[in-house]
């Protein structure tokens, strides 16, 4: 069986940081000649269910943050921002490199038409991360700075770039929490850890300096 060279990463550097977010630039630019349509499966409205699900079973903690996060973003479904389909879970688990080239994307069971930058913002709070949530500064200015010399971004996406950076990260701790409390039997899916995305979004809330798009 033929398949794609190359190997996901699991410690990204600067360079593929770069290679992805010029390849994801490339892909919003040519998804706007694409006359389809699928809502987010898991967009706003799915957050708010998923929270409203979530509320009842979680630590104090765990829920004043999602009240919160829900008043923060209540805005995102009215931002108007640029948006056509676009990839939706870009991990580092769905991207092959081998060394610093890239074979392939995989995985588009998420893709769906919502922000560019929603996109961006799942890729780089995967790609881009540091052990204690916040972003690592180089590799986060390479992806920016790449996808941007391909696609410059609006003046409007960069204005509400917090929330949209927020939903993203909020969106993938609401789902491993879903998956740990509602798990689905017979599936033979890898439970991710939801402190892991959790630790993310409150670093994203603790500090928005570390995100500012340039």
């Amino acid at each position: 069986m033929e398949k794609l060279a190359g190997s996901d990463v699991e410690a990204p550097n600067s360079t593929q940081c770069a290679v992805i977010g010029q390849a994801m630039a490339k892909l919003h630019l040519a998804s706007l000649e694409l006359d389809i349509h699928r809502d987010n499966s898991r967009g706003a409205n799915w957050r708010q269910q998923a929270a409203e699900l979530l509320l009842p079973l979680v630590d104090q903690d765990s829920s004043e943050l999602i009240k919160d996060e829900l008043a923060f973003q209540a805005p995102y479904n009215t931002l108007g921002l640029p948006k056509s389909v676009i990839h939706a879970d870009l991990f580092r688990d769905n991207a092959l490199f081998s060394g610093n080239k890239l074979s392939g994307i995989i995985d588009f069971y998420y893709a769906c038409n919502d922000y560019f930058t929603y996109d961006i913002a799942v890729a780089v709070n995967d790609w881009c991360v540091a052990p204690d949530g916040t972003l690592d500064k180089e590799r986060f200015g390479a992806f920016i700075s790449a996808y941007q010399a391909i696609r410059p971004l609006t003046e409007d996406e960069v204005s509400h770039w917090p929330i949209v950076i927020r939903a993203a990260a909020f969106r993938f701790w609401l789902s491993r929490l879903r998956d740990v409390h509602f798990p689905k039997e017979g599936e033979m899916t890898h439970l991710k850890d939801p402190d892991a995305m959790k630790r993310i979004l409150k670093a994203r809330r603790d500090f928005p300096e570390n995100y500012r798009l340039e």
